[in-house]
């Protein structure tokens, strides 16, 4: 049988980040975590995590492993929680305080709501669903907000028939009729009033603890000394209190956080992926969806219910073929497009708490030095993705050349596989040299340059007025001489002739075209090779470029550019 660990001494604050398991780290919760690990280490304390999955309908394994992938990844490492193992091969979490599902300690909280029960201080409610509710709408007729009270004690009489009729009870505390007053290290003290806080539910007909019960008693046995989460959960916290005092616990020093907004002041939530993905099918007026990303049947389903969306994955795959960017939201979104996980980390510090003395830029041991509740930001911050970017782009263009690629390969490895596949080392460490001070995000040179994946019988050519100036389709050159196409021509000669395919060959032979044949402007050569062979005007500098497409296919490129560029005019 389960038995209760003691609350450990400690000779520093102990803070925990609980989430549920219902899906991928949202950037809110990362903050709240990010500032619970730097509130406690910088003091000499513990950080643990626990998993909040008494709700069964929104919990998942997959879910809570995701949320350790995450933070790892951030660098918020548990001293106490699940155990994971990092993909460096450290054994993360752990400890004596365990489990730290809450779903494998129904015992625990079973033994203290018997105790409450047996105290007078919870009690069984019966009633019904049809019950509830009509006490809810006589409360709406009073004009007045519907409040559970104590209804007598049940007679045995009354509870054989319950259990006859197929009733399962919950578990109520009989909560004091008082002025609670909570103490709030950010938002400073409110009092609520008595009578405020009604009898609410500790245990549920499945027989699981709620949120409000399963929280007081673990923040208890596992020695939490300090809670900093969102905002929402400050009335919370008045039921808290009044459980703690039943039970005999201590209270946790509390700090509430502001939520995290759009720039446009709404919430950000999963659904801003689900509007653009809509919107961007009706723009397009599509019936069915584009092969390769969801079922007919998902697509119909997510069509006729606007509160339906797609999976992550599939998401993703209409995203691409739709050719839309999704807002980052999790964790794992910001990952998957390229963000470095300190630049999150500052980012986000940033949004909720300043260090002062009007600096920005800083990493985790600094934010580990300084944090404190006394600059945590009362009101919403506002996430800007632009300045989030171009934090990013800072850190990027500010990295040296090895790092860069060593991190674009680990990105690569997860997210981009079939460009090292094709390309191999020696021309994906060529792309990292390439792209570097033209790159904002790890996925740029990726995102960029798909022209290096498609086959050379499929490659696209732009029909914009970019690409037609540069090629001179429709208007030759008013001062007569040679338009781009021209100049593509006769350099595919040039290029075939070659001996040598490298940078300086390459550069060498279109210089020197150029001095006899372009007036010296390399550009006007330099283009309608890249247009030949990446199908667009923008590409990493041609000659890397004509490096990494190789000979054959350069050659084999360019002669479909000439074929398609003269049947246009």
């Amino acid at each position: 049988m389960q038995t209760d660990p003691s609350p450990r001494p400690s000779s520093g604050p102990v803070t925990r980040f609980a989430p549920s398991p219902s899906g991928h780290l949202h950037v809110g919760g990362a903050r709240t975590a990010l500032f619970c690990w730097a509130f406690a280490k910088g003091r000499g304390g513990k950080f643990l995590i626990r998993i909040e999955d008494t709700d069964q309908k929104r919990s998942s394994d997959a879910a809570s492993v995701g949320f350790l992938k995450d933070l790892d990844w951030l660098g918020i490492r548990w001293d106490e929680g699940p155990e994971y193992t990092a993909p460096d091969g450290t054994l993360v979490g752990g400890g004596p305080n365990g489990s730290y599902f809450q779903s494998e300690r129904l015992p625990i909280y079973a033994r203290y709501t018997e105790k409450l029960v047996a105290e007078g201080k919870a009690y069984e409610a019966w009633d019904s669903p049809e019950e509830l509710e009509a006490m809810r709408k006589e409360a709406t007729a009073r004009k007045e907000a519907f409040r559970y009270r104590f209804r007598g004690e049940v007679t045995a009489e009354e509870r054989a028939r319950y259990l006859a009729e197929g009733r399962v009870p919950v578990v109520r505390f009989r909560t004091p009729q008082v002025a609670i007053t909570i103490q709030d290290e950010v938002l400073g003290d409110a009092t609520l009033p008595a009578g405020e806080v009604d009898d609410f539910v500790i245990r549920k007909k499945d027989g699981f603890p709620t949120y409000h019960f399963a929280v007081v008693v673990d923040d208890e046995l596992m020695g939490v000394t300090h809670v900093l989460r969102a905002q929402e959960h400050f009335t919370n916290t008045a039921k808290h209190m009044v459980l703690q005092d039943a039970l005999g616990f201590r209270r946790p020093t509390y700090g509430h956080l502001s939520i995290i907004k759009n720039p446009d002041d709404s919430k950000m939530s999963k659904r801003d992926k689900d509007k653009v993905l809509r919107k961007a099918v009706k723009e397009k007026a599509l019936s069915a969806p584009p092969a390769g990303t969801v079922t007919a049947e998902e697509w119909t389903k997510w069509l006729g219910d606007e509160n339906v969306q797609l999976d992550l994955d599939g998401a993703i795959r209409l995203a691409e073929a739709l050719k839309v960017q999704l807002p980052e939201i999790n964790v794992d979104d910001f990952r998957r497009s390229g963000y470095l996980p300190e630049v999150i980390c500052n980012f986000l510090a940033l949004n909720g708490w300043s260090p002062g003395h009007d600096i920005e830029k800083f990493d985790n041991g600094f934010l580990k030095e300084r944090f404190g509740f006394d600059r945590v930001m009362k009101t919403p911050a506002k996430f800007d993705r632009v300045k989030l970017l171009a934090f990013n782009t800072d850190a990027i263009t500010g990295m040296a050349p090895a790092e860069f690629a060593r991190r674009c390969r680990l990105h690569a490895d997860q997210y981009r596989p079939d460009y090292v596949a094709r390309l191999g080392d020696a021309k994906f460490a060529l792309l990292m040299t390439a792209c570097q001070e033209r790159s904002k995000t790890l996925d740029d040179p990726f995102r960029t340059n798909g022209f290096l994946l498609v086959a050379d019988d499929a490659l696209a050519f732009s029909d914009d007025k970019t690409v037609r100036k540069a090629l001179g389709i429709g208007a030759a050159p008013a001062d007569g001489s040679r338009s781009g196409l021209e100049h593509l021509r006769a350099m595919r000669g040039v290029l075939a002739g070659l001996s040598e395919w490298t940078q300086a060959a390459l550069e060498s032979a279109a210089t020197a075209y150029a001095a006899e044949h372009a007036q010296g402007k390399i550009g006007a050569v330099a283009q309608p090779l890249r247009i030949g062979v990446s199908g667009g005007t923008v590409s990493p500098p041609i000659w890397d470029t004509l490096v990494l497409v190789g000979r054959a296919s350069a050659l084999a490129r360019i002669d479909r550019c000439i074929a398609w560029a003269g049947a246009l005019g």
